[in-house]
């Protein structure tokens, strides 16, 4: 490619030099004998754009398919090494900030593909920095936890993992949210970059980030110096696993993509005592119901319809037996949100019923519900049209015009766009990588059946597609940008 950058610099300013010359310079018709300027010919100058624009194009065309001839090979080349890495990640998940066998699978073969790499930025992030002469710096970034999910799936690799989480508690793990995708892609991108230094010059960063299901990963590598100790990026892009879109296929969203988070914690207390006379007793797990159903009300009679707003009960506990009323229940909450607004509306409304149910039962105000803001907490991922639009056009041209799809934003949330967020601010593009088997996703568009969604104990991508898909399009979309900084000799 910085061959064919070159010869195209050298053709564009040959090509401004013969138009200053032929404009002051008369030349005789020999065939006509008439002596022409050919500054007044518009017809031969538009002609000689044409020609020339014509053999630029053509010369770029050839450059496109040479070096996506060279990324199929070595994707090729490539791709039962990946699998096995794959298979491995899935089967051998690790939760949040708890990623160790992980993040040094990434280190290793970081440093295998000639990169300089250091462990445990904010936590077991890793961080791998390949220079190549001047240029732009490009940041690459793929989360590498799992959840706390018993796999369902029935694979052969399948998760059998039970695992302590951050309170001590046996857990089993997951892949459930396609980031062993992702870092078999950022691995396979890797070798690719490193095959192919000739082909490119500048930095790129590479980055096994933590702690991403917890939202915390990309806030504690940048706390730990990420901007400071390593190159600062001019952009930084990233890819996630969509479970609604076939492998194969890539979605993109200009702009807002995903929503704020905030996880809440509740704690409903009330008076215990036998099941059999409730009536002396303030049931807090009655009490949990009614705030169950009423913080619903938040999203249908408080947010303006066209506001987007979710609040979700992922976690119930209380109660040991049958016959016995509890003292306690434990709510866990998600909030998603787009605004401020609405994202503060709906913390001080969970607040207030909380309150007011609690006064309806009779308790005292010492025994009012918990209400804890989880340091779990993200904002909206705002993908940079500039760059989305640049990376459109390399994801375009590595996999398809027809394999590339404009959808909708979500409710899902990433920390991802946090990377972006300093001073001056960096351009983001996060994109959804299809991971359906296709047959499946036929199926589901025919019948109506609802795929596996992310976090289900059922989510199984196929590997194959995904990930050569993945590494296509991201090796593609980082030479594309490292190519605008391209300075030839």
């Amino acid at each position: 490619m910085a061959y064919v950058q070159k010869i195209n610099s050298l053709l564009i300013q040959s090509i401004i030099q013969h138009i200053l010359y032929l404009r002051c310079v008369k030349t005789w018709f020999i065939q006509n004998k008439v002596l022409i300027s050919f500054e007044k010919n518009s017809i031969m100058k538009k002609n000689l754009l044409i020609l020339s624009f014509t053999l630029l194009c053509h010369l770029q065309s050839i450059a496109q398919k040479d070096i996506m001839s060279q990324i199929n090979a070595i994707v090729e080349k490539e791709y039962p090494s990946l699998d096995e890495i794959y298979k491995h990640l899935h089967a051998n998940p690790e939760l949040s900030n708890m990623e160790k066998n992980t993040s040094a699978r990434v280190a290793k073969e970081l440093r295998e593909a000639g990169f300089q790499v250091t462990e445990n930025v904010g936590g077991y992030g890793v961080v791998g920095v390949l220079k190549n002469g001047e240029g732009k710096t490009i940041l690459v970034r793929a989360d590498m936890d799992g959840l706390p999910i018993k796999e369902e799936t029935g694979l052969a690799y399948a998760s059998q993992t039970i695992t302590k989480d951050d309170k001590g508690i046996d857990q089993p793990a997951m892949h459930a949210c396609g980031h062993d995708i992702h870092v078999s892609v950022l691995i396979g991108t890797a070798r690719l970059m490193s095959q192919l230094k000739s082909q490119w010059k500048g930095t790129i960063v590479f980055i096994g980030q933590p702690a991403e299901e917890k939202v915390q990963g990309a806030y504690a590598m940048l706390k730990d110096g990420l901007y400071t100790r390593f190159p600062r990026p001019d952009y930084i892009i990233g890819l996630h696993a969509s479970a609604s879109l076939p492998a194969g296929k890539i979605g993109y969203c200009p702009e807002y993509s995903m929503a704020n988070v905030n996880s809440v914690n509740l704690t409903i207390y009330g008076e215990g005592g036998h099941g059999a006379y409730p009536h002396t007793t303030k049931d807090p797990i009655v009490l949990s119901a009614y705030i169950i159903t009423q913080v619903q009300t938040i999203v249908s009679r408080q947010t303006p319809p066209l506001e987007p707003c979710v609040v979700t009960v992922g976690s119930i506990h209380g109660g040991s037996k049958h016959n016995i009323i509890p003292n306690e229940v434990k709510l866990q909450l998600t909030l998603r949100s787009y605004s401020e607004k609405v994202r503060q509306n709906t913390i001080e409304s969970i607040r207030k019923i909380c309150k007011g149910l609690a006064i309806a039962a009779g308790l005292p105000e010492s025994k009012h519900p918990k209400v804890e803001i989880d340091n779990e907490t993200g904002f909206a991922l705002y993908n940079n049209p500039e760059l989305t639009d640049k990376v459109v056009k390399s994801l375009k041209s590595a996999i398809g015009e027809q394999n590339v799809e404009k959808v909708p934003p979500v409710m899902a949330a990433e920390d991802f766009g946090e990377l972006g967020k300093v001073n001056p601010p960096i351009p983001v593009c996060l994109y959804w990588l299809g991971t359906v088997a296709p047959a499946k996703y036929d199926e589901s568009q025919s019948t109506g059946l609802q795929l596996p969604p992310l976090h289900s104990s059922l989510y199984a991508p196929l590997p194959e597609p995904s990930i050569k898909t993945g590494v296509k399009s991201m090796t593609k979309s980082v030479m594309d940008l490292l190519a605008e900084g391209y300075k030839p000799t």
